[in-house]
């Protein structure tokens, strides 16, 4: 599912957060990112929901180029990806449940499934007591868990947990790990950045050890195999000038399969890698990007459902 392939993240000439590091994640698999603070661990997760691109090398999320993966397409891409962050991040002007609902309401999901999903993580997270309350009228550990609940609203194939027991005792790691677990059990992948050996030994779960930017050791690793590039546009132009697009694009506009077509975009996955040169020499009309914007959300939605 999750591929690093000899990955370099320079922030400046004399700054490396990470150097020639290569893992592969499976689908369902539960892993920690651990590390001392400044190993790099932080740059991983950013680097994989594409808030930082690499210096060098690449990631692959699925068949995804993630480095190379359009702007404009980014927030369906992240719609795959429930993220809690070291800092939470709830809204402390709407309550617990209407930071989960909010999450939803984006989705344009239906009045019942909003109300039913929330009442499902807030169940999940043990905080359904809870939900009339602002973030700030919450202890530590149940703003961590309503950030879960929150990640979790979208249905994501990956869960990723920036230092989710940072600052919390013993007891309310527990519970976190314990929530984490039951995402796990559901087939979700888990990746948790951490740095409390006391958490990391009690799930005794696979472990990528971080140091000054290079992996250090994995207890869990394997090889790494690069997905197949799809080929260029010439190359594929080249070899059938008639191409035969995805019966998936059948709903769209005429005139936006013509250019799909005359471009060699067959498929929605290779639509995903198209670069942001590559969608500007297509000279869509703003009809189309919306039209194209709205076909990549619910191949993503349906995707993520199957």
């Amino acid at each position: 599912m999750i591929i690093f392939d000899t990955v370099t993240k320079k922030y400046k000439e004399n700054i490396t957060a990470l150097e020639d590091v290569s893992f592969r994640v499976d689908p369902g698999e539960f892993t920690f990112i651990i590390g001392p603070s400044g190993a790099g661990k932080s740059t991983i997760m950013k680097l994989l929901i594409r808030e930082e691109v690499p210096t060098a090398g690449t990631i692959f999320f699925n068949d995804i180029e993630v480095p190379r993966l359009n702007r404009r397409l980014l927030p369906a891409y992240r719609q795959k990806l429930g993220v809690v962050f070291q800092d939470i991040k709830l809204l402390n002007t709407k309550t617990l449940e209407e930071n989960i609902a909010f999450a939803l309401e984006i989705l344009d999901k239906s009045s019942k499934e909003i109300k039913d999903t929330t009442d499902y993580l807030l169940d999940l997270v043990g905080l359904r007591d809870r939900r009339d309350l602002f973030p700030y009228e919450l202890s530590g550990g149940e703003q961590q868990r309503g950030a879960i609940a929150r990640a979790l609203a979208n249905k994501p194939d990956v869960f990723i947990a920036d230092e989710p027991t940072g600052n919390l005792d013993v007891d309310n790691a527990m519970q976190i790990l314990d929530i984490l677990k039951t995402i796990n059990k559901t087939g979700t992948t888990v990746l948790v950045i951490s740095h409390d050996l006391n958490l990391i030994n009690k799930a005794k779960d696979r472990v990528i050890n971080i140091k000054d930017g290079k992996l250090n050791s994995d207890t869990g690793a394997k090889e790494i195999i690069i997905p197949k590039p799809a080929q260029t546009q010439k190359e594929e132009v080249k070899e059938k000038k008639d191409t035969e697009l995805s019966p998936e694009f059948n709903k769209l506009s005429k005139s936006l399969k013509e250019k799909l077509r005359k471009y060699a975009i067959k498929t929605p996955d290779i639509l995903l890698n198209i670069t942001t040169d590559e969608l500007k020499n297509m000279n869509l009309s703003k009809k189309e990007n919306r039209e194209l914007a709205n076909f990549i959300k619910k191949y993503l939605n349906k995707k993520r459902n199957e």
